[in-house]
């Protein structure tokens, strides 16, 4: 099977590369790396996915080019985006609406340029945020839609604009992934600045009160759904839920984080983020009954993975650093 993943250079889309070109599909990567959030590490990054057995690299930015080489495949991932609730504010709305709203307008449309018989399947990668906060209840997919920052709006498009394209005839599923981490997160994400933050005996920075809750996915369970969502024969135009069940606070995270790390840390209180979920809180029937998947990895086990991780990449830049006679 031909796969085109875009945004293959970031967090989620370099693992699902990894996963299908270790399948023995035909694996096409596209990402723009330098309009990254951290272009150095996506640069990074994209080396090491270009070099896979499978795989081709190709830089695109699905905002501005030629896209016919992109969609000519048998399922096409779409990762790529501008993600982030507190970057999305002020100057990061036109961001926002044109890596995530434009892109995927554009890509939306390549698709269905194709003739009708050859035409990819779509797997578009939406956000918890466009729920806003969960009630007393998990979300479920047809709830009401509640976005509280640009960001979340932007996600709220993308998704009207897949069920405009399945209404179209385009085979499209939305996945809505709820706060992924795990190795090789990017390092804006929560769990990366504790970590780097403990690592340098720095205070940990926590936005708000700590008591906000998350269904944390861990990017191996995410990366499973994806995967069976390309696979199985659904709906056009289904949302699914790609979440762990259970949701637990900030601050109980910061108490598995501290306890894995082996270290007592400081918390350095910050303002809270304009839009930011009180609490996200998946429910994952559907993802269950049409997909067979549900999240295996719990927390603590997860946490473990990233400290490893975040550990032995500071060590390999230290021994470059050294190598190339730096620091």
């Amino acid at each position: 099977m031909r796969v085109v993943v875009t945004g293959a250079a970031g967090f989620i889309g370099s693992h699902v590369v990894d996963a299908l070109s270790g399948a023995g599909h035909e694996v096409l990567a596209v990402d723009a790396p330098a309009r990254s959030l951290a272009p150095d590490v996506a640069r990074r990054t994209w080396a090491e996915v270009a070099a896979r057995p499978g795989v081709v690299a190709a830089e695109a930015d699905l905002a501005v080019d030629e896209l016919d080489a992109v969609v000519a495949a048998d399922v096409v991932v779409h990762l790529a985006g501008r993600p982030g609730v507190r970057d999305s504010w002020g100057a990061g709305e036109a961001i926002a609406e044109r890596d995530n709203v434009r892109a995927t307008r554009r890509l939306l449309a390549a698709c269905l340029d194709r003739p009708a018989g050859q035409r990819p399947k779509v797997v578009v990668a939406s956000s918890s945020s466009v729920y806003g906060s969960a009630g007393r209840r998990p979300n479920r997919e047809d709830d009401r839609l509640n976005p509280a920052s640009p960001y979340a709006a932007s996600k709220v498009e993308v998704e009207r604009l897949t069920g405009l394209a399945a209404g179209a005839g385009l085979r499209t599923v939305l996945l809505r992934y709820f706060s992924v981490y795990g190795p090789r997160q990017r390092p804006d994400m929560a769990f990366h600045r504790f970590v780097e933050a403990a690592l340098h005996g720095r205070p940990l920075p926590v936005f708000g009160d700590g008591r906000n809750s998350r269904s944390f996915t861990h990017v191996r369970d995410v990366v499973a759904a994806t995967l069976a969502a390309a696979a199985e024969d659904l709906e056009p135009g289904i949302a699914v839920n790609v979440g762990h069940r259970e949701h637990v606070t900030v601050r109980d995270a910061i108490a598995l984080l501290t306890r894995a790390l082996g270290v007592r840390t400081e918390i350095r209180w910050e303002t809270p983020v304009a839009g930011d979920a009180t609490r996200t809180w998946a429910d994952t029937t559907r993802a269950e009954e049409l997909l067979g998947w549900t999240a295996t990895t719990g927390l603590a086990g997860g946490l473990a993975e990233q400290i490893a991780w975040q550990r032995g990449s500071r060590t390999g830049d230290r021994a470059m650093a050294e190598g190339a006679g730096v620091g």
